[in-house]
């Protein structure tokens, strides 16, 4: 899993899946989405103004990992 934010557009996409791959888009609300691959396995969600849904710092953005370990 990578967690990918752009702090010049205030939003994150998390993607489960390596490489490219074709999907298909589901709104869930105009800002957030999830992409579903083949099979409709979640590839990725993509959150806009991340900072407002997500309490996203723009300045000093910052993830809390619990139970993994970052690579």
């Amino acid at each position: 899993m990578k967690i990918t934010y752009d702090p010049s557009v205030d939003a994150v996409y998390i993607s489960f899946k390596k490489g490219p791959t074709q999907v298909t888009t589901i709104h869930l609300t105009e800002d957030i989405a999830i992409d579903l691959g083949p099979g409709e396995e979640v590839v990725g969600i993509e959150v806009l103004e991340a900072s407002k849904h997500l309490s996203i710092d723009r300045e000093r953005p910052e993830i809390k990992l619990e139970n993994v370990r970052a690579a």
